[in-house]
C-alpha cells in the first residue's frame, strides 16, 4: 500500500507541470479513477481543504490523502512521493536554464509550455464545476451551488473582494445552508 501510494504521487509530482491545479485532473486519475482511495465527492472535498489550508494544493493533496490511506507514514511517504520529482526536476532545469538561459530555444520552449497549462487548469475546473453542480449521483442539479458560485464569482470578480474572506463567508453560508436549513 505504501508502495503504491509513494509511486502514484511520484508520478502526480513528475507530470503536473504548471503548479497544484494543474495536478488536479493527475490526482483525480490516481486517487479516484486507478486505485480508488475516495469517492469523486470526497476528492472534491479534498481539494477544497487542501486550497483552503496553506502550501501548495498537490503537496496538501497527497498530505491528506495519505493520512486518510495509510496514518502519519502515509502521509510522509505521499508527500515525498510528490516532493520528490520537482525536487530533482527543478534542480535539473535550474542548472540548464542558467547555462542555456539566452538560447531562442529555451525560449520557444518555455512559451510553448504556457497553452498546455492554461489548458490543464481549465480541465481541472470544469472537472470540479461540474462535480459542483451535479454531486448526486442521479443526475440532479444542485442549483444552491450554481447560485453561491455565481455569487462568489460576482463578488470576485467586480466587487475585487479579499479571496481569503470570500472563502470563508461560502463556508460558513455552505454550513448554514448544507447543515442547518438541510437543502
Amino acid at each position: 500500500m505504501l508502495l503504491n501510494l509513494f509511486l502514484s504521487f511520484v508520478y502526480i509530482g513528475a507530470f503536473s507541470f504548471g503548479g497544484g491545479l494543474a495536478a488536479l485532473p493527475l490526482i483525480q486519475e490516481q486517487v479516484v479513477e486507478m486505485h480508488s482511495w475516495m469517492s469523486i465527492n470526497e476528492f472534491t472535498d479534498l481539494i477544497s481543504i487542501a486550497e483552503m489550508t496553506p502550501g501548495p494544493i498537490a503537496i496538501n493533496s497527497a498530505t491528506f490523502v495519505g493520512i486518510r490511506i495509510a496514518g502519519l507514514k502515509g502521509a510522509l511517504i505521499a508527500t515525498m512521493g510528490c516532493l520528490l520529482p520537482s525536487l530533482l526536476i527543478v534542480s535539473l532545469l535550474a542548472f540548464l536554464y542558467f547555462k542555456y538561459k539566452d538560447l531562442n530555444w529555451v525560449k520557444g520552449i518555455l512559451a510553448g509550455l504556457r497553452p498546455a497549462v492554461v489548458a490543464m487548469i481549465a480541465a481541472a475546473g470544469v472537472a470540479i464545476f461540474k462535480i459542483a453542480i451535479s454531486p448526486l449521483s442521479n443526475g440532479l442539479v444542485n442549483y444552491v451551488a450554481i447560485i453561491l458560485f455565481a455569487f462568489v464569482l460576482v463578488l470576485l470578480r467586480w466587487k475585487k473582494i479579499n479571496p481569503i474572506f470570500m472563502l470563508m463567508a461560502s463556508g460558513i453560508l455552505g454550513i448554514v445552508i448544507y447543515y442547518f436549513i438541510g437543502v
